[in-house]
């Protein structure tokens, strides 16, 4: 579809964010008759593409990976190509709200476009903090390409029972992941705080309570500052550090929490967030404002308050546009 899209000037349904909560939405809207328009900055900007096993996605009982599962979903709007536009690589720039629905910014193929829809649709997603290492950022990709590093406590959780873990993260986050992964019985866990003082920045009663839970669980942290990653041909995640030493772990995993929350459009639009950083919602997926769900204003996947999970990211979306087809449209 992408390369051949005859743009309309009006839609039922824009979406920006071609993941797998956006991609569903498309399709859901199209199956449903309408009109979509899904702006994507492409599927290696979803936070799956480089997982290489997803083991919670139904009807896939060998797990599948998630650039497979982007491909497939994808795939699936092609025989609604009468309905659905889907164009990518573009970047929406800007969405304002009238009385008449929403205009969307976008650019595509190196030219500024303009659409409007009478229901817009927010599929941006967050984009995880990578660890920093004398400036890089993607001296940790080909660990967590190769699923040793992981990012999602409920998605990847299980695979911990039995093995080392090293946390990377020094924050109140960091802490509370490190001891939520106890619940899945790891050999052992220790926290990386690469340079910082553990709970650095955390009001000192909240600190001194995580100190105490941390040592009663025996993890430990170490806090000289990391220096690069070994061990990917052996499918183990080694960490060197400035100091010379070295530590092996079975796994490795980011308590590092979020670079970006794409929250400028919508504080644009005028919704509000939750205490950390993310879309307020009601049951139907219909972005909260000051003065309530903001008529024609949806947030699904991992933009919005909840569980960040593909098969809610899936449900979301579903609520959101099937609310959209019964109550507004």
């Amino acid at each position: 579809m992408a390369g051949f899209v005859r743009l309309r000037d009006r839609y039922d349904f824009i979406v920006l964010g071609g993941g797998h909560a956006g991609l569903q939405a498309a399709l859901k809207a199209a199956l449903l008759q309408y009109s979509v328009l899904v702006v994507d900055r492409g599927p290696k900007y979803s936070r799956s593409y480089y997982a290489p096993r997803l083991e919670n996605i139904p009807g896939f009982p060998e797990a599948i990976s998630g650039h497979k599962l982007l491909d497939l979903q994808i795939a699936a709007l092609k025989p609604h190509a009468e309905r659905v536009a889907y164009v990518t690589p573009a970047t929406a720039t800007a969405a304002t709200r009238d009385a008449d629905g929403f205009s969307v910014a976008f650019d595509w193929l190196k030219q500024p476009r303009t659409a409007r829809a009478r229901v817009l649709v927010l599929a941006l997603g967050v984009v995880d903090r990578m660890p920093e290492i004398a400036g890089r950022i993607d001296d940790v990709f080909p660990w967590a390409n190769q699923g040793i590093v992981d990012f999602c406590l409920v998605c990847d959780g299980h695979d911990m029972t039995g093995r080392s873990v090293g946390v990377l993260g020094h924050d109140a986050f960091a802490a509370h992941l490190a001891l939520d992964l106890l619940h899945f019985a790891p050999r052992s866990v220790e926290i990386l705080t690469h340079g910082r003082p553990l709970l650095d920045g955390v009001v000192e009663g909240t600190a001194a309570g995580l100190r105490e839970e941390l040592a009663r669980a025996g993890i430990a942290h170490v806090e000289t500052a990391i220096a690069g990653f070994d061990g990917i041909r052996e499918k183990e995640f080694r960490v060197r550090f400035v100091d010379g030493t070295e530590r092996r772990y079975d796994r490795g995993f980011s308590g590092l929490g979020w670079y970006d929350m794409h929250d400028a459009m919508p504080r644009s639009l005028g919704c509000r967030f939750d205490s950390e950083g993310f879309v307020q919602v009601d049951d139907e997926g219909r972005a909260i404002g000051d003065g309530g769900p903001i008529p024609g204003l949806y947030v699904v996947g991992d933009l919005k308050s909840g569980w960040n999970l593909i098969p809610e990211a899936w449900a979301s979306a579903e609520r959101a546009v099937l609310h959209a087809y019964a109550e507004y449209l």
